[in-house]
């Protein structure tokens, strides 16, 4: 049997659909799941696939490659924490997107 990985992918919907499109444009079976960031509450889709040990790094690569980072307006309680100063009204930029990227092996794989 051959050596496998499980991917979960988490990137900004705005780059979702560019990603999924480039995976399947490279044979990439993929699982799409709506998913809520803690941090600003905005919207992500986190992506699952399963893959060959040696297709790991070109999963990685197209993700990385359509995944940009941006600038967005914090809300003003999110861009304060850690503030003592009381300043809560001060809008803050904070870059956002990019992907975060895990690989997990897996003991078994079967396709049924």
């Amino acid at each position: 049997m051959k050596e496998m990985k499980l991917i979960l992918a988490i990137v900004h919907n705005d780059d979702a659909p560019i990603v999924a499109a480039q995976l399947t444009k490279e044979g990439i079976h993929i699982t799409k799941i709506a998913s809520t960031g803690g941090f600003l509450m905005t919207g992500n889709t986190t992506f699952i696939t399963g893959v060959e040990d040696s297709r790991v790094n070109d999963v990685i690569e197209l993700i990385s490659k359509y995944s940009r980072k941006r600038s967005q307006a914090a809300p003003p309680d999110a861009a304060q924490i850690g503030n003592a100063s009381g300043l809560h009204n001060i809008p803050a930029e904070i870059l956002v997107g990019g992907g975060t990227i895990f690989v997990l092996n897996i003991e078994k794989y079967e396709h049924v």
